[in-house]
């Protein structure tokens, strides 16, 4: 008798098929869906598209109680950043690596927050990102106007930890001279002592100091030259690999 009031397990999948099925028709289902990915693959091609235009000095209309303030920044200092770190801040129809799916839901979401489409895409990159013209951790930027950008998603490996340190002789001319006459400097010491005269002097070093600098800075202005190397305060926004 207990045996046949045991009540079975009930299946959720099955119950809430039944449900579904008493909403709506499977043909029905099957439309509602199919226009719903339609719109969806609309939106993201038209995302796709924005982020392939380059629009130059164009803002976006943003709703300001739905910012967050720790995404805004200034151009001073997306410029300050990206001298730094030897980086470029350029359209994103010059970035040549394909965006994360993420960074594009991320747009989705803020055109339907703000009620707006988004539009003049910029990113923070290194060089080698970039499809330069002839003259290690990407962010998305949309402006927001008066040289404000708003920071929709960042993606990739974070920066080498010493890349600042290691970047800091291309920051300007300055720092180069400085970085020329500490080699220039050191190589010298391993001079041999007696090397031109039994015994050196403070005179011949420097002088020999002077001959090490200026072959040294010969090579480097050389080389410069020839790869179209410039300083990062001078190419942090230039779109010309040689500029």
């Amino acid at each position: 008798m207990l045996k046949m009031m045991k009540l079975g397990r009930i299946n959720l999948s099955e119950k809430i098929l039944k449900f579904r099925n008493k909403r709506i028709s499977e043909a029905a289902l099957m439309e509602e869906i199919q226009q719903i990915l339609y719109n969806d693959n609309s939106r993201d091609e038209k995302i796709l598209k924005a982020l392939q235009e380059n629009c130059e000095d164009e803002s976006n209309h943003f709703d300001f109680d739905l910012l967050s303030t720790n995404k805004i920044f200034h151009i001073s200092d997306i410029e300050k950043i990206c001298i730094n770190y030897r980086l470029r801040f350029l359209s994103s129809s010059l970035f040549k690596i394909e965006l994360p799916y993420e960074a594009i839901s991320k747009i989705k979401q803020l055109e339907k927050e703000h009620n707006t489409n988004l539009k003049a895409y910029k990113i923070i990159a290194p060089e080698k990102f970039f499809r330069l013209k002839n003259a290690d951790d990407p962010l998305l930027f949309a402006p927001i106007g008066n040289q404000y950008y708003y920071l929709i998603h960042s993606w990739g490996r974070d920066l080498h930890p010493l890349r600042k340190l290691m970047m800091w002789p291309f920051k300007n001319l300055e720092n180069f001279i400085v970085l020329l006459l500490v080699l220039s400097l050191i190589l010298t010491s391993l001079i041999p002592d007696g090397m031109f005269s039994p015994h050196q002097t403070t005179g011949q070093f420097l002088l020999i100091f002077l001959f090490m600098f200026k072959w040294i800075a010969g090579m480097a202005i050389f080389i410069g030259f020839k790869k179209g190397k410039n300083f990062s305060s001078a190419i942090w926004n230039s779109k010309y690999f040689n500029a």
